[in-house]
């Protein structure tokens, strides 16, 4: 099995520490987390990882170069001279010809990586995007109404959402409808439905953690210090 991650940001959202590093290389316990991904996908059965890289892209590949990853891990760097888009960066691979998982390289989770290939394969979907259900506290009262008259009155209510992992599994046909210019992950959603390609959902058990905040980073680095045998003793 391939995947592919999407290394190549700036971090903005989480300076200072990417002042001098890069997203994907700062620390979530005793790891970078790109390298706990790569371990994550080879545990998994991933043989194949490519990293499209960008802003200080070539500090990723130094560290890589000097650690020993999993036997049996090949990975390859391609490089995004200019921004591309989180679904346009994917033209640059060349030989995509497969099934395979696309996510972004500062996602921390738990989530089967193995199991989300299955499931995709299953749906016969063109492309299937790994949702994390998200409460989401509203701050103000909600007036519920029909036909002018109030109905109900909810006091900051929580509200459920689904959202997005930034983990995927494209299709082959999914690559196809990206153009080689920028073109963003929505943008590829909506022209895939537009075109009634089946788009899947897969809402697997587990924690999820976006370490693209410090807020974020912290809470994931508290929880990998306590139980790293849940992200395969990262």
């Amino acid at each position: 099995m391939r995947a592919a991650i999407l290394a190549g940001g700036k971090g903005t959202r989480l300076r200072p520490y990417t002042t001098i590093l890069p997203k994907p290389l700062v620390p979530v316990g005793e790891r970078p987390i790109l390298e706990i991904i790569i371990r994550q996908l080879a545990k998994n059965g991933f043989k194949r990882v490519d990293l499209i890289v960008g802003h200080l892209g070539g500090l990723i590949k130094v560290y890589l170069d000097g650690i020993e990853l999993p036997e049996g891990v090949e990975l390859r760097y391609w490089w995004e001279d200019q921004p591309l888009g989180t679904a346009g960066a994917l033209r640059q691979i060349d030989d995509l010809d497969e099934n395979f998982v696309a996510m972004n390289g500062d996602v921390l989770t738990t989530l089967d990586y193995a199991q989300l290939m299955r499931f995709h394969q299953g749906q016969g979907a063109a492309l299937t995007i790994a949702t994390h259900r998200q409460l989401v506290d509203l701050e103000l009262g909600v007036i519920e109404s029909e036909d002018g008259f109030v109905t109900d009155y909810i006091e900051k209510p929580t509200l459920p959402f689904d959202v997005s992992m930034g983990v995927y599994v494209y299709s082959p046909s999914a690559m196809s409808e990206i153009p080689l210019s920028y073109f963003d992950f929505p943008q590829l959603v909506k022209a895939l439905l537009e075109r009634e390609e089946k788009v899947a959902v897969y809402t697997g058990p587990g924690l999820w953690f976006d370490i693209g905040t410090v807020t974020e980073h912290e809470r994931a680095t508290e929880e990998i210090t306590n139980h790293p045998e849940l992200f395969g003793d990262a």
